[in-house]
């Protein structure tokens, strides 16, 4: 059965179902029609029996047979008895008349002969209190049995029938019904990774399918944004990459063209290593992220730590820049529920931000929101306007305040990665619109 198609496996369960509803309905006609015919035939027996006792006269201490009625059929059999002695007979098979002598004063009851197919019925003739005789009426079953074999061949052909319609009608609907999974099946497996634009397209839904079909369109959607966005993120992250090892080459390159004194190669081994390290970082930050999502287990950290830490990463930049970056710390020892270095990596982009942007100062506030860390960077720069507060996390994506004279270089990665690795670990960064100055919220969870 599991080999078998979806289509044939419903068929077979809707034939099977209707099939075994038709054999429980034709099984109760059938009996209710045997019960019927059998009462039918008790009835008549039982009333030939008492029209003929109403019949009979009693005169002189005797018991004598009345006229027998004109309308008595082929098929109508009748004793009487006075006592034992047999008044009136019809003409009958021998184990017929056995049977029907024996009846002789018996009480009430009925008695089938399976040899002559006939049932018989004995009603006593009581007068002033007395029996004095019996009167003993036959019925034939045949017409009964007739009746029953044609109720049964009937009811049998025409269940055949309606399973056989039903079955037709059942591989038609499923057929129809189907069909446009078929047709979605037989699309979906014509397309490739490259074919980001291609949908099912069955129009507005109107039942199961076609919904299903709209649903599958609106997953593909969202499939194809997201593909169509890991792809500019992964060429924005290998810019972002690429830009330390860039920096080491060069050092190198110039360092091996000639011969240099102690303190030239020592600083630039110490470029070297100073570009090393942030290379490293974000390698560290991406594997450690990628781990989370994973379902890897979750360290912990200080708060106030990885403020300073990540504040300390951009003090190059805001002295460059004379700003004053301030860090406040919490009023109690608040605890991540994140690896320090991962939470550094999503904290720095998001100071490094407010440091080229702001005019004169950089503050960064740490406290608790119910079950979260809220770290709030604020600067005193232009902000972000109400309709970038989304775009600005897209990768290769920079607010007008690039253009407002404090421009500087950058590929836009910066806060979608550090938005990408708090959503990671079940945190956000959000930007708030400010007229005040830039203000930003980052949300990481507890330990």
């Amino acid at each position: 059965m599991s080999r078998l198609g979806l289509r044939r496996r419903l068929f077979l369960v809707v034939v099977a179902t209707v099939a075994l509803v038709l054999a429980a309905l034709l099984a109760a006609f059938n009996l209710v029609l045997d019960r019927t015919l059998d009462g039918n035939a008790r009835d008549l027996a039982r009333s030939r029996a008492a029209a003929e006792v109403s019949s009979l006269r009693f005169e002189r201490g005797e018991l004598k047979a009345g006229g027998v009625p004109d309308d008595r059929g082929a098929d109508a059999y009748l004793w009487i008895f006075a006592g034992s002695r047999t008044l009136e007979q019809p003409s009958a098979a021998p184990v017929l008349q056995r049977a029907a002598r024996s009846l002789a004063g018996a009480r009430p009851q009925f008695t089938d002969v399976a040899d002559t197919d006939t049932r018989l019925y004995a009603a006593p003739v009581v007068v002033h209190g007395g029996r004095v005789g019996t009167v003993v009426a036959g019925v034939s079953l045949v017409p009964y049995e007739q009746t029953r074999a044609t109720a049964l061949g009937a009811s049998l052909v025409f269940g055949a029938i309606a399973l056989v319609l039903v079955a037709l009608a059942a591989r038609w609907l499923l057929a129809s019904s189907l069909r446009p999974v078929v047709l979605m099946t037989r699309q979906a497996a014509r397309w490739s990774e490259r074919d980001l634009d291609n949908r099912f397209a069955l129009g507005p839904p109107h039942d199961e399918l076609t919904e299903l079909a709209a649903t599958l369109d609106g997953l593909l959607d969202r499939l194809a944004a997201s593909l169509r966005h890991e792809r500019l993120f992964s060429a924005e992250l290998s810019h972002e990459l690429r830009t330390p090892l860039a920096r080491i080459l060069a050092e190198t390159e110039v360092a091996l063209r000639r011969e240099r004194d102690p303190r030239e190669y020592r600083e630039a081994l110490e470029l070297v290593n100073a570009s090393a390290g942030q290379l490293s970082r974000i390698v560290d930050a991406l594997v450690t992220a990628a781990r989370y999502e994973a379902g890897g287990e979750r360290a912990t950290a200080d708060a106030a730590a990885v403020a300073e830490g990540a504040a300390a990463a951009c003090v190059g930049l805001a002295e460059e820049r004379r700003l004053a970056l301030e860090v406040t710390p919490p009023r109690q020892p608040l605890r991540l529920g994140v690896d320090a270095d991962l939470a550094e990596r999503i904290l720095q982009p998001v100071i490094e931000n407010a440091c080229r942007y702001g005019s004169r100062s950089v503050r960064v506030g740490v406290e608790r929101d119910r079950s979260t860390v809220l770290y709030a960077i604020e600067d005193d720069g232009p902000g972000v306007a109400q309709d970038e507060r989304e775009q600005i996390f897209e990768p290769g994506i920079r607010g007008a305040a690039v253009n407002d004279g404090n421009s500087h270089t950058g590929a836009g990665l910066g806060l979608a990665l550090a938005r990408r690795l708090a959503r990671s670990v079940d945190g956000d960064v959000l930007a708030e619109a400010n007229a005040a100055g830039g203000r930003f919220l980052v949300r990481l969870p507890s330990g």
